[in-house]
């Protein structure tokens, strides 16, 4: 037999990894034990519609360390795998399928928006997972739940009900973010800011009636003039005391 001069992981990654998973060594039951102490961890559950990032590896790769460490040790692990719907990601995506066909979401209605975000989800969502096992992450494929699950939907409107009866959640008047394309108010993480360092200062003329005189105003918004009935002047300011009135 030919020894090759460099090892190649891929030969024996995938093998293991499912005799690992089909014999259910990353499972709870697999330890026996009834006075075994419990360890769990709950994996942050990246977005379905992406694909992992060096800031996954190195989180899933301290996530398991600590659960491999206390499996060793003894303990009942757990370490449970999930996806996130990503509902602005996935929104996004149907938004542009749609846009391709000539079609708006308020045309196909909302039940048909939410068939295509599932058949979406179903077509493309296994990237993530397949690139966790591909890790080798010792999470409990078993138990994977995805957010949109009815179980974590109902904690979800539980959760929601109670903070709202314990008046945590309220309505109120605030600034929001309103996006007028998509009809709906964005989350602060979603919107960019862009500062404009190069602003202009225009300075109007208005002349006043009866008087050789005008009363100059600065403005950035020039094209404003148009809609203008009046102006404005502090009545403490002497410059303008006989202007009042």
């Amino acid at each position: 037999m030919e020894i090759p001069k460099a090892y190649d992981p891929k030969e024996a990654e995938k093998s293991h990894y499912e005799y690992w998973e089909s014999n259910g060594f990353f499972t709870p039951e697999i330890n026996k034990d009834p006075d075994a102490v419990k360890f769990s961890i709950v994996i942050p559950p990246p977005n379905v519609t992406g694909s992992l990032h060096m800031g996954h590896a190195l989180q899933h790769t301290l996530m398991d360390v600590l659960t491999r460490w206390k499996r060793m040790q003894g303990y009942r692990t757990l370490w449970l795998p999930g996806t996130d719907h990503a509902g602005i990601s996935v929104q996004r995506k149907i938004v542009e399928q749609l846009k391709k066909e000539g079609k708006k979401p308020l045309d196909v209605g909302r039940e048909e928006f939410i068939r295509r975000a599932w058949t979406w989800k179903e077509e493309y969502g296994d990237t993530i997972t397949e690139q966790m096992r591909r890790e080798g992450a010792s999470v409990d494929w078993t138990r994977h739940r995805f957010t949109m699950d009815e179980s974590l939907s109902k904690a979800v409107r539980n959760v929601f009900c109670t903070l709202y009866e314990e008046g945590w959640i309220y309505k109120g008047l605030r600034i929001v973010n309103w996006c007028p394309k998509d009809k709906t108010v964005l989350s602060d993480l979603e919107v960019k800011e862009e500062t404009k360092k190069d602003g202009k200062l225009y300075y109007l003329k208005y002349p006043v009636i009866g008087a050789d005189r005008t009363l100059t105003v600065a403005t950035t918004r020039p094209e404003t003039m148009l809609g203008d009935t009046a102006v404005a002047v502090n009545p403490k300011d002497e410059r303008y005391k006989d202007l009042i009135g």
